[in-house]
This record gives C-alpha cells, structure tokens and sequence, in this order.
C-alpha cells in the first residue's frame, strides 16, 4: 500500500507537462535523460531512507538515556528498583500487540518505527544556516507548487470554455494556435477569461488556507482514481490512432534548447524525497525496502515513457499543448462529447483537491521556520500574515503569466533540485558522522543506502551543483539572445 501511495504521489500534474518537454528536447534525449534522473532519485532517496533510520536511532538512545536518568532518580528517592521495572514492564506489555509481547526481544536500534520528517531530520543533523537553507529550499518548492496549480487550473477552464463556443467548437487540439489576445466570449478576450478564472479559483480555494485541511482521505481515493482513469484513457485514445495510421508526430532525434525545461519537468516528474517519512514509517516490514522502492521507479519509468512515446507520435510538436490533457478535447481525436470534457477538465478536480493540502503545508513550514522556543504567535499573525503570505505570491505568479512548462520546468530545476539532490545527501552524509560519533565507528545501520561510499554522496551534490549553473546560464543566454 505503501508504495501504492508512492506511485500516486510522484506520478502528479508533472506527467501531464513531459510530453511537450519530450517534444521540444527529441526522443533520444529525454529517454536517456529521464532514466539518468529516475536512477539519481532514487538513489537520494535510499538515502532519505538511511536518514530516517539514523534519526529513529538517536530518538530511542536520547529516550534510553533519560529514562536511566530516570531511574537513577527514583532508586535514590527510596523506590525499589524492582518497583519501577515491574511497573514499566507491565505498563509496556499493556500497550504493545500481544504478538509483538510474545516475540519480544531487543529491537534493531535502526528500526523505522517513528515517522520524523525532512524538517526535524534538518533540525538534528545541520546546524544553524543549514536548517534555514532546508526550510527556504521547501517553501520555494512549495511556492513553485502552488503557482503551477493556480495557473493549470484557469488554463484548462479557459481552453475548454473559450474552445467550445463559437466557430472554434472543439478545436483546441487540431493545430489552431491561439494568442491571448483573441476573443473567447464576445469583447472578452482569452487571457481575461483566464484570469476571471483565477480570481474565481482564489476565491473559492484561497480561504483554505486560514484553515486547517483534515479528513482528505475520500477526497484523495476520488483523485487518485480519476488520474488513472485520465492517464489510461490519454494513453489508450493515442494508440488507437497511431495503429489506425492517423498519427501526425515527427519527433526529433535530438535538440539541446529543449534540455533545460525538459531536466525541471523531469525532476519535478520524480519528486517525492520531502513525503517519504509518511510514506515509508507505516510499512510494516522494511527489510526489502530499497528494492520494492526500486521496482516502483522503474514501473513510473515505464509509464513516463509509455505516456510520452505515444504523445510524441501521435501528435505534431507544434499542436501538442503545456497540459497534455487538453490536446484530447478535439473531436477528431475523440467523438464522445462526456470524454472530450471529463480530459479536458481533469486538471481542474485533481488539482483544486491538492491545492488546499499543499497551501496549508506551506503555511505551517513559514511558522516551523519563525517560530522561538516556548513562543507564541499573535493572533493576526497566525491567521491572516502566514496564510496571506502563502497565498497571494504564487496567485501574482499565475495572474502574470500562465506557461505552464516554464513554471514546472524552473520549479524543478532550482527549489525540485535542492529536496531532490543535495538534501539528501547531505543528510546522509551528516547522519552517518553523527551516528559514528554517538554509537561508535562499528555501528552499522541496517537501512544503509546500497550507494554506502562517500564517492555517490560527492558525485549527487557535484551533480546538483552543476545542475544549477548549468540552468542559471541556460536562462541568461536564452534571454540575451531575445
């Protein structure tokens, strides 16, 4: 179930943006690339892995250290030792499954029982600066996150909306390309039923954000399976019409001014280092952890491709739109009106259900981050600056501009870089000098990653780094040339 719940979380609104991406880079780069990224996630994420296991153990040794503390206290208040062991013996085996009392035994120190997220693994292996350097990398990723979804969310409402009246009915994906300037209803113009749109969607999600999101757990059932009805359909429907000879792609071998949106999409496409304590700490045995991790990316490595491939070939570069949905809401392509719209406005269930979830964690990492021992915030604070703080940057961002593969494609490449590469090993790199320096040199952790030596943690952060120059210089030399 577990690694169910991981293959619905990074197969997300990432895999709708690939196959422009796979478009404008060529086939044979966005193969080879795709699965250097896909092996280089889930080595970083082997290493979370290692993390979380290093971080449980010093939890249990800081909790057996006090409770000798405590002990120590009560036998010299004149209370038998035998007393306290009785009482928490009995106390313990009243709490704990009668199997696991029967089979009790001293556990593995290592053991993943305690689910401790990315942000207190922060707090206990980096110091100071790193911590605030980890918590401003999530809250630019989750800055870059919402703004994709306030801006996919008009963007299939307007093409849907906007494509269906008129002389343009049912159009949108049969090579008409349009400008924002053209007219959608009357002396309405497209890009201002766009941001009707989003002022609509910001109004009816945004008070979210000043309260708590509970209970989603129907909610996300509900998506999870409109999204594998929605990939399954897009991926059926594409190769119908290449077996009956109707496909129009022509995709190139290879084109370099595609790599850099092709690397942010791809590495948002692999994204879920930040959710692996949730993911992960349920699972009951976690012996063959790395492995069944590993039969999970090369199965969402398979459906990338699959996806991507039958995009490519069944539609021209030109005509293949930012959200791959929205190609199937042509008549030609389909006939059956119910299909047409449930495609092209699938983007619009799916995303409005995470938006709230995704605004409320970003709100909660901006209070983690301010927040002082034993302080407390002002009421205004708490519920209007944090909330107001986490809402109106990322909708500024989708009212002025709404390219959707440039969005996914920066978020990926800089904030998606940081909690995918070089979190992660240097948590991994830190977890082991401190599990060294606390349990001694011998000490092995039984969720060691399988990439142990130093070089992988050296070559991911030199990677990571590179990653960023290369990007940076990518968009300066783009925008000269403009």
């Amino acid at each position: 179930v577990g690694l169910v719940y991981m293959f619905n979380l990074i197969v997300g609104t990432g895999a709708l943006t690939m196959p422009k991406a796979f478009a404008t880079a060529g086939w044979l780069i966005s193969l080879v690339l795709l699965m250097f990224l896909g092996f280089m996630s889930y080595m970083t994420t082997t290493f979370v892995v290692e993390a979380m296991a290093a971080a449980n153990a010093q939890l249990r040794w800081k909790r057996m250290e006090k409770r000798k503390d405590d002990e120590d206290e009560d036998s010299s208040s004149g209370v038998s030792d035998s007393d306290v062991l009785l009482q928490d013996g009995y106390e313990r085996a009243e709490t704990r499954p009668i199997l696991s009392v029967q089979r009790r035994g001293s556990p593995n120190i290592f053991e993943i029982t305690e689910r401790v997220e990315m942000g207190q693994m922060a707090s206990m292996f980096f110091n100071k600066v790193g911590v605030n350097l980890f918590y401003f990398c999530i809250i630019i990723y989750l800055y870059g996150d919402l703004a994709i979804y306030a801006a996919a969310v008009p963007v299939s409402l307007m093409q849907v909306t906007c494509s269906a009246t008129g002389n343009h009915s049912c159009s949108v994906g049969d090579g008409t390309k349009y400008n924002d300037t053209d007219k959608c209803w009357g002396p309405i113009r497209r890009i201002d039923a766009y941001r009707l749109y989003l002022a609509a969607f910001t109004l009816l999600l945004g008070p979210f954000t000043f309260f708590n999101v509970q209970k989603t757990k129907y909610l996300q059932i509900m998506t999870s399976l409109m999204r594998w009805i929605a990939f399954v359909l897009m991926i059926i429907l594409a190769l119908i019409r290449i077996s009956r000879g109707q496909a129009e792609g022509h995709p190139s071998m290879a084109q370099l001014s595609g790599i850099r949106n092709l690397f942010g999409v791809c590495v948002y496409s692999f994204m879920c280092q930040h959710s692996l304590p949730s993911l992960i700490t349920p699972i009951s045995k976690k012996k063959h952890v790395n492995k069944l991790v590993l039969l999970d990316y090369i199965l969402i490595l398979a459906f990338y491709s699959l996806l991507s491939f039958t995009a490519i070939y069944c539609f021209r570069n030109d005509t293949l739109m930012d959200m791959y949905t929205l190609n199937f809401t042509n008549c030609e392509i389909i006939n059956v009106a119910f299909i047409r719209y449930f495609l092209g406005l699938f983007p619009v269930f799916t995303i409005s259900t995470n938006f709230p979830i995704i605004a409320v964690t970003l709100r909660n990492n901006w209070k983690t981050l301010f927040h002082r021992e034993g302080g407390t915030y002002p009421w205004v604070v708490d519920r209007i600056v944090f909330p107001a703080i986490t809402l109106i940057p990322p909708v500024l961002v989708a009212f002025c501009t709404h390219d959707l593969e440039s969005l996914v494609g920066i978020t990926g490449a800089y904030a998606g870089n940081g909690i995918q590469y070089l979190i992660p090993a240097f948590l991994a790199y830190c977890s082991r000098k401190d599990t060294q320096l606390v349990f001694g040199s011998g000490t092995v952790n039984k969720h060691l990653s399988p990439f142990r030596h130093t070089f992988w943690i050296v070559f991911v952060l030199v990677w990571g780094f590179s990653c960023f120059v290369f990007v940076t210089a990518n968009i300066v030399l783009s925008e000269s040339k403009l």
